[in-house]
């Protein structure tokens, strides 16, 4: 099966991962790594009532990141990989100026 994760920072500032051959995270790996990139990057919850959904999780830790992240390989390839367990989604689109994630 394809797996596959990109995000898409700025007007032409894209990034694609294949997953394919990679280990995958366990889905609870996977959110406690989120959670504590969620914590490092000072990330900020999206909605007002404070609750923080696992999308919302990877949008604004890929926003945070941004490119100096996204270029470190090592990061880069956790980051892709704790997304795609997390939403349990071989592929998954992250538009960080739209403000959305796709699947």
């Amino acid at each position: 099966m394809h797996s596959e994760v990109s995000v898409q920072l700025t007007g032409n500032q894209e990034f694609r991962f294949d997953l394919q051959g990679q280990e995958s995270m366990a889905h609870e790996a996977a959110r406690r790594w989120l959670d504590d990139q969620f914590i490092a990057l000072d990330c900020e919850p999206l909605r007002a009532s404070g609750k923080v959904l696992l999308a919302d999780k990877v949008l604004t830790v890929a926003r945070a990141a941004g490119s100096s992240l996204f270029s470190d390989p090592v990061w880069s390839r956790d980051f892709a990989r704790a997304a795609s367990a997390a939403l349990a989604r071989p592929v998954v689109r992250v538009d960080v100026p739209g403000m959305a994630v796709s699947y």
